[in-house]
């Protein structure tokens, strides 16, 4: 498989596959922000999600993959400080925050930096019909969020505070999607990347959510945070896994852009299973986030 995505990279059939990953990436990643939504404290799920795809990643990293080139280290090491940072401030905006809010800030916030960062480390230009399509795109997302902020009910009293780190957030998505795809095109097999990052990035939150589990006066039953932990990792591996290989095989920009497309994909799993109503102004709030991320593709 490796070799085979390093023969199609910058092909034609290499932009199409990209296309299709970064898509599968948006779906994922709207069933993980799902997921998330549950009963659990999110240092709680973070730390059982990491746990599960820390163990499930460690014997692929240590007995399948090719073991990482010398000069992969210090890349593992920025990254698993970058990802650090990253969680910590998810942490902070969902626990301030209500997620219809603060969800597509952060998703709005990553494309326009991570279009930014590409250009500056990868030469990656985009057209000005891609610039516009940019724009639609935020546009839906901003738009999405301050509909949701007028309507939201809790949390008001910490929402600005909410907001901070919820673009905050969004800065830490451009930088680790810019960073992540400078490592995965710095080792021969993608797979090596992939398998290392999710074994080292699975260390510490494991830690410090056993540490807040124990501190907690009323503690929740493991079964179910278990069972938690475990889709989410395995969500976490194909939706991760997905752009990684997709800002390898073709431009990083691009393919930020497409897997904004989450928010759309979240709003429709919460109609379709969570019984959580769109309305006309959501549906064109929607329709723009699509309508962006088309035009970028098509103004490539």
């Amino acid at each position: 498989m490796g070799a085979w995505l390093q023969s199609i990279e910058g092909t034609e059939q290499g932009a199409t596959v990209a296309l299709i990953l970064a898509l599968t990436a948006a779906v994922l990643h709207a069933v993980f922000g799902a997921l998330q939504k549950g009963r659990h404290d999110p240092m709680l799920a973070r730390g059982a999600i990491d746990a599960s795809y820390g163990l499930m990643a460690a014997p692929i990293a240590l007995f399948v993959v090719p073991w990482p080139e010398p000069h992969m280290w210090p890349i593992f090491a920025g990254a698993f400080i970058i990802h650090s940072f990253y969680k910590f401030a998810v942490l902070a905006a969902f626990r301030r925050g209500a997620f219809t809010v603060v969800y597509p800030v952060m998703r709005g916030t990553g494309p326009l930096f991570t279009v930014i960062g590409a250009w500056l480390i990868f030469d990656e230009t985009f057209s000005g019909t891609q610039w516009f399509g940019v724009v639609v795109l935020l546009a839906g997302l901003y738009g999405l969020a301050a509909y949701n902020m007028a309507r939201v009910t809790v949390a008001r009293d910490t929402l600005v505070n909410a907001l901070l780190f919820a673009v905050l957030t969004g800065v830490f998505v451009a930088l680790y999607t810019t960073y992540d795809a400078y490592g995965i095109r710095a080792t021969a097999d993608p797979f090596t990347f992939l398998a290392w990052f999710f074994f080292i990035d699975g260390l510490l939150f494991p830690v410090l959510a056993t540490r807040f589990y124990l501190r907690l006066p009323t503690k929740p039953t493991l079964g179910p945070l278990a069972l938690r932990g475990i889709a989410g990792g395995f969500i976490a591996f194909a939706s991760f896994g997905s752009i990684m290989l997709a800002t390898r095989l073709d431009q990083v920009g691009e393919a930020a852009v497409l897997r904004e497309t989450s928010t759309v994909f979240a709003a429709l799993i919460g109609w379709l299973f969570l019984r959580e109503p769109v309305g006309p102004v959501r549906a064109a709030l929607m329709a723009l986030i699509a309508a962006g991320a088309v035009i970028v593709e098509a103004g490539g």
